[in-house]
């Protein structure tokens, strides 16, 4: 290797480094500022199981340090929502250097792509599959059952699923990124419809907390309504390599 070789290296070792260190910046930032409104943030994230329980049920902790780290664990699971279009950003800068300019106009519509459709999962798993998913829950209870909920366990699922909403909804941006790199088509993707579905309603089955078909499909339509939207853009994409190409 030669020297020139050698400080090439190490000039994207220390970019990389410095993205790092401006990604883990930004989501410490968003952190503490969650941090700062905890409790009504906390009261947001709690208002799906509150609502379908008995007046006045509050969370329970089982030791003292424990309701400090959950607001911890829920500020940083905040941070890194609010600071997920910076964490991209720095991902494309270091990416988009050896990228034609064609090429980094797609990258960067990816990426902002990505920051929309990881969002929307988030706000698609509190509005629509938490009010349906705990409704089915709390239907335990009764006169002889009755739900103390612990807020570690509680805010430890919330993010579990929150996550894995943002990050199913990604699948239209990954897609198109197999398709832009050449590794999927259009026409192999609407021959595998059927595994599509198949896949969808697995996911549903691992993200969502109940054993129910009702809510297992509630994620599973959206799942698949975005991979035929998938369909969609992988074919776009297909079709402009091949005039680039032309």
């Amino acid at each position: 290797m030669t020297g020139e070789e050698a400080l090439t290296l190490t000039d994207h070792l220390r970019e990389l480094r410095s993205r790092l260190i401006f990604s883990l910046s930004a989501t410490a930032i968003a952190s503490v500022l969650a941090y700062a409104v905890i409790e009504p943030v906390f009261a947001a994230f709690a208002r799906p199981l509150l609502d379908v329980l008995p007046p006045g049920t509050t969370f329970i902790f089982m030791s003292y340090p424990e309701a400090f780290f959950t607001y911890m664990k829920l500020s940083v699971a905040c941070g890194i929502f609010l600071a997920s279009p910076v964490i991209l950003y720095h991902i494309w800068a270091f990416v988009a250097p050896g990228l034609y300019a064609h090429e980094q106009r797609v990258l960067l519509l990816l990426v902002f792509s990505s920051s929309v459709f990881f969002i929307a999962g988030g706000l698609f798993g509190y509005f629509v599959v938490f009010p349906a998913a705990f409704r089915f829950l709390a239907g335990y209870t009764g006169e002889n059952l009755r739900l103390l909920p612990s807020v570690s366990d509680y805010v430890t699922l919330i993010i579990r699923l929150l996550l894995g909403f943002g990050f199913a909804f990604e699948l239209p941006v990954a897609l198109t990124l197999l398709g832009w790199m050449g590794l999927v088509d259009s026409r192999a993707m609407r021959r595998n419809r059927k595994y599509a579905l198949l896949a969808a309603f697995f996911i549903g089955a691992i993200l969502t907390p109940t054993p129910d078909i009702l809510n297992q499909t509630l994620l599973a339509l959206p799942v698949y309504l975005l991979y035929e939207v998938s369909i969609l853009t992988v074919g776009i994409v297909g079709r402009r390599i091949q005039k680039n190409e032309s």
